[in-house]
């Protein structure tokens, strides 16, 4: 049984995760490390934590969406895809050992950061297409989608740079068309995790009520705002998933 300190201790992450995630993604960071503080094992913080996720993502999409930031019907082929890979990878990791993507994951992101540190107007403004939408939306979802089914962290930093650099979006829309294929693939991995009774349901409702106050007043920042507001948050996710992975392959 939960203790009413469990409760406020995951209400008041999900909060804060909540607010982080709508506009740079990251919230895992603080999502996962309180469910297992609280005394859930590894299995069941996952399965929690899509829960409560899901909850703070779908807030986020929905505030966006009544901004004009994103139009679902430009994004139906990636929400597809995302909800294939989502749903191959959330049923592998139940099997599976993730140990080179453990590895593989924080090189990633490093090279993400330093990229976005050496490219100060990046997002700033539409660019070009470097390969359409359409293509994006199809590599994106399939790949993104599983990993995010798999593994999780840095799902929405990926997505937002792909968007960015190869679909010639801002940041800011960028961000927000993030969600849709975020929300996609965090739902998928929740109906498998329930299928296979890996939620706590009293502390994801919590930790996602949590997340739904921390989503709407970030997104608020993100319609608010200049591209380079979302910039920043990005580089901190960013660094901060890089350098907890990191962390945790090197002592572990």
């Amino acid at each position: 049984m939960e203790s009413h300190l469990d409760i406020l201790i995951v209400l008041v992450a999900g909060a804060v995760a909540g607010f982080v995630d709508s506009i740079a993604g990251g919230g895992g960071l603080i999502t996962v490390p309180a469910l297992l503080a609280v005394g859930l094992p590894p299995h069941l913080a996952l399965g929690t934590n899509k829960l409560a996720s899901s909850m703070g993502v779908l807030t986020a999409l929905g505030r966006y969406r009544g901004g004009g930031l994103v139009r679902l019907r430009d994004w139906w082929l990636g929400i597809v895809c995302t909800a294939l890979g989502a749903a191959t990878g959330t049923l592998l990791i139940q099997r599976l050992d993730a140990g080179f993507l453990g590895w593989l994951i924080p090189a990633l992101l490093v090279v993400m950061l330093v990229y976005t540190l050496l490219s100060p107007d990046l997002g700033a403004k539409a660019s070009a297409e470097r390969l359409s939408r359409r293509t994006v939306q199809v590599l994106g979802g399939l790949v993104l989608g599983f990993h995010d089914g798999f593994f999780g962290p840095g799902t929405g930093a990926f997505w937002a740079l792909a968007l960015v650099t190869l679909a010639g979006l801002d940041l800011r829309k960028a961000t927000a068309s993030t969600k849709a294929m975020n929300a996609t693939s965090n739902v998928t991995a929740l109906v498998f995790f329930v299928l296979g009774g890996k939620v706590v349901l009293t502390l994801g409702l919590a930790m996602g009520a949590g997340q739904i106050v921390g989503a709407t007043l970030g997104s608020r920042q993100v319609l608010q705002r200049t591209p380079g507001f979302v910039r920043w948050f990005l580089i901190g996710s960013v660094a901060l998933t890089a350098g907890k992975m990191a962390v945790e392959r090197w002592l572990g």
